[in-house]
Parts: C-alpha cells; structure tokens; sequence
C-alpha cells in the first residue's frame, strides 16, 4: 500500500535529526581528508581550517540533539548513531588533525618521534571512545550538573585550539613531545572520575560576568583566546574537585547516586 503524504511528513520528520548528525559526520570526515591531504605540505591556513571544520562538526552534534528534542523524534537509533559520530569527529578527527599537525614532517628526520606521536594519538582516541562508552551506561545515574570526566567534544576541541592558535606545523622535537603530553593528558582527563561543571549548572549574575570577561578576551587575544580558556577550565575544574576532597563546600558537590557510588 503506498504511504499517505501523512505517513511520509512523519518519516521525514523522525529522518531530519540524523540528517543533522550526517551532516556533522561530514565535517568530522572532511577534517581527516584535509589534515591527511596536508601532511606532507604544512600550509598553516589548511591545519586550521581542519579544526574549524571540528567546531562546525561540534555545532552540528549540538543542533541534532536540539532538532530531536524539538520534533519529540528522538529514538535509540539516533542515538546509537551520534555517538558513532562523536568517536569518529572527536576522537578520530581531532587525533588525526594533530598527529598530520605534529608528527608527519617531523617524523622525516626523527621517525621514532613519529612512531611515539601516532601512539600518543592513539591514545587519545581509545581514551574519547571508553569515555563514550562509560557516558552511554551511565545516562540517568550521575548527577546531571557534572559531567565524569572531562566530556570527549570538550577534549576535542582543547587539542584542535592549539592548531588554531599556533596552525603552523611544528618543527621542533620539544613541541613534538609537548603535543605528545597534550594529548595523552587530554585523554587521561576524558577517562577519569574528575567532576567537570556542565551545562546544567544553575545560572546566576557570576556566570554572565564570566562570560562579559571572557568575550572581551576573545576580542583582545582572538585565537589564542582558546588555549587560555582551557587551561583555565581545566586548571579551575581539578582545584574545585580538590577542594572537594578537602572538605569545601562553597560550590555545591555532585550528588553521589547509589549506582554512582564506586565511580567516585
């Protein structure tokens, strides 16, 4: 029986959230290609337009999630299939974008240094597809205010703000061993029980300072502005879980769910 245009409005309908996260898979795959493509070349303005086209990839993950919540089309298929684009466009993307960026033409004169980069890559992407993983089990079981380790598109984009402050390709074997450290330690952050604040965090007059301040940094120190922000993010989250631990409580604690309690 053929489907009645009804029929067909509401198959569209439940088809457009995954429209959107194809299109962020697009973006994702489109960084790899570039990043591949200019290994061997090492122009400064493709390095950062690969990670541009992360934070485009960023901005679509975000929309599919808003189109399904706005359509009531949200489904476990089109779950299943955002976080098989998270591990591809922030796990895979962002590690191959700085293993080209990094490693590739220093490797022609220091082929260890090569080898030890792509494993550090590596781990990178093993560390965002286990930090996944343990979010996807963990839906409903965690206080929703904190996020268990610092969230895979957080760690995707605090490695790609390097290449977008500094696009230029390395070309010492120091830098090549601090972006080894980088992404290693990014990775270590997105696998372990720190408390990052999320989104959910109730607003007050604080934040919208913050965040005054924080665009007028941006219009003063533009791209390198991001590199900023996230070691202050990071800096600001590992004293606040300290703090924790040390008895404060000026900042509310996650609450520890029963099901949560051997995660903290």
């Amino acid at each position: 029986m053929k489907p009645t245009r009804q029929q067909r409005l509401a198959r569209a309908k439940f088809a457009l959230p995954s429209f959107v996260t194809l299109l962020s898979i697009a973006c994702g795959f489109g960084s790899i290609v570039m990043s591949v493509d200019n290994a061997h070349v090492g122009l400064a303005a493709d390095y950062r337009m690969s990670a541009i086209l992360l934070v485009l990839a960023g901005v679509f993950d975000a929309l599919d999630g808003f189109v399904a919540r706005a359509t009531n089309t949200s489904s476990e298929f089109g779950m299943q299939l955002d976080s098989i684009a998270d591990v591809m466009n922030f796990g895979c993307a962002p590690a191959m974008l700085l293993y080209c960026y990094g490693f590739v033409q220093l490797g022609v004169d220091h082929p260890t240094l090569l080898r030890a980069g792509g494993l550090a890559c590596f781990v990178f992407v093993a560390c965002g597809a286990l930090r996944l993983a343990r979010f996807n089990v963990n839906v409903g079981r965690t206080d929703p205010r904190y996020f268990v380790g610092m969230p895979i598109t957080a760690g995707a984009a605090c490695v790609a703000a390097v290449v977008v402050a500094w696009p230029a390709p390395l070309t010492t074997v120091v830098q090549g061993y601090l972006v080894m450290a980088l992404m290693v330690g990014v990775g270590t952050l997105m696998v372990s029980t720190v408390r990052f604040p999320s989104s959910k965090q109730p607003k007050s007059m604080g934040l919208w300072v913050v965040i005054g301040v924080g665009l007028a940094l941006l219009a003063w120190l533009q791209t390198r502005f991001f590199v900023l922000f996230f070691v202050l993010y990071i800096s600001f989250t590992l004293l606040l879980n300290i703090a924790w631990q040390l008895g404060w409580r000026g900042v509310p604690a996650p609450a520890v769910y029963e099901d949560d309690a051997s995660d903290t």
